[in-house]
């Protein structure tokens, strides 16, 4: 890869250099579209002449020379880099039948897009692609989304008021997921009182009173903890106590994503951005792996036959695991839920097919990790 990237870097070098270029290509563009304006009035008002039609064409092919005189170096560029990945890749790639093909999957992937735009806060680009796209999306939908960026600029400006009017007015919804989102805003500010130059602990023990005694019986650790560090001020002696981490950033940092992942919960929406997922895992090698299994399996005139499981492992990274997964002691296999995991009355797990194997005709099993014997009818089903 070591071609590509020497090319994408000199590429980019020369992108930087080309911004002070920019202006004057804006200009000749300014210039060609004035041009073709007073030609349209000439023709609304019936006062065209063949010479205007010689004189246009001139002026367009004259402004096209300018500006890709002014991109030459860009272009060039472009090319030498698309060189090198040709000569670095060789095989062609993968190609498949549409994946949306019908109206109805198009309509499902444009509003996955849009509504990707929005969550990210490109509001601008998602309008503009809605309307090309003709699709609605509604007034409600979008005000929710900017409310939460809304919020999180101001989490990123350390003020917490807004993120905080939010969960009180969801209070319940945040209580039944046991999130810790309040009493973790309600520290941030404390820390930031605690840390306030001239140091002074009284206007944070003031706060504390007055917000977080109420989070006591389900924050009693961390509540102490916050209590007991007024002693280690200033914030340099706090940094070699055993509290050090309250004078982290990643007090204030961390509630950014905290509270995107409750306000798009509340909304009935993944905590992660699905878009940024099927990047993230498929460029992030699982594509190119399922590409040389699919290519490996041809090769051997063999087919992948299961829908529901992939023919070879394919390692994510621990936020992109949403289930927990249990391998069988015995038959090496992964549990599914027509072959879910059994728990023996001895607390050996095993899979329901491993354990039929291992059932004797009376119907008793012996465990196969210990002399325990049970019954097959009292193995429970574990859900993990």
């Amino acid at each position: 890869m070591d071609g590509p990237l020497k090319e994408l870097s000199k590429l980019e070098r020369l992108t930087e250099r080309s911004k002070g270029k920019t202006s004057s290509i804006e200009n000749s563009l300014d210039s060609l579209l004035q041009s073709l304006r007073e030609v349209k009035d000439r023709i609304n008002a019936g006062s065209i002449t063949e010479d205007t039609y010689v004189l246009l064409a001139q002026t367009v092919e004259a402004k096209k020379k300018e500006i890709d005189e002014k991109q030459k170096e860009v272009y060039n560029g472009i090319a030498r880099l698309g060189k090198a990945l040709d000569k670095k890749f060789t095989q062609p790639l993968p190609t498949y039948e549409p994946l949306f093909a019908s109206k109805d999957a198009l309509a499902a992937l444009e509003r996955t897009i849009a509504l990707h735009f929005l969550r990210t806060g490109q509001f601008s680009t998602a309008e503009t692609f809605i309307q090309e796209c003709k699709m609605v999306i509604e007034p409600e939908q979008r005000t929710k989304f900017q409310d939460l960026h809304r919020i999180v600029l101001a989490l990123k400006r350390q003020d917490i008021g807004p993120a905080l009017e939010w969960s009180l007015k969801n209070r319940e919804f945040l209580r039944k997921r046991s999130s810790p989102l309040e009493f973790y805003l309600h520290r941030s500010q404390f820390v930031r009182l605690l840390l306030a130059d001239p140091p002074d602990a009284g206007p944070a023990i003031s706060y504390a009173n007055a917000t977080l005694r109420s989070f006591y019986p389900e924050h009693a650790t961390e509540f102490q903890r916050l209590m007991t560090s007024v002693l280690f001020l200033p914030k340099e002696r706090l940094l070699r106590s055993p509290y050090a981490d309250l004078a982290s950033d990643s007090v204030h940092t961390d509630l950014e994503p905290l509270f995107a992942k409750e306000y798009c919960t509340n909304l009935g929406m993944s905590r992660q951005v699905p878009l940024r997922v099927i990047g993230d895992i498929g460029g992030g090698g699982a594509l190119a792996r399922i590409e040389k299994a699919r290519t490996v399996m041809k090769e051997r005139k063999s087919e992948w036959s299961q829908t529901d499981e992939l023919p070879i492992e394919i390692q994510l990274a621990p936020e992109n695991r949403y289930h927990s997964i249990f391998a069988c002691p015995v038959s090496k296999e992964q549990s599914t839920e027509q072959n879910p995991p059994m728990m023996m009355t001895c607390g050996h797990v095993i899979t329901k097919e491993s354990l039929q194997k291992l059932c004797k005709s009376n119907g008793r099993v012996k465990c196969p990790y210990c002399p325990t014997e049970s019954t097959q009818a009292n193995a429970l089903q574990v859900v993990f």
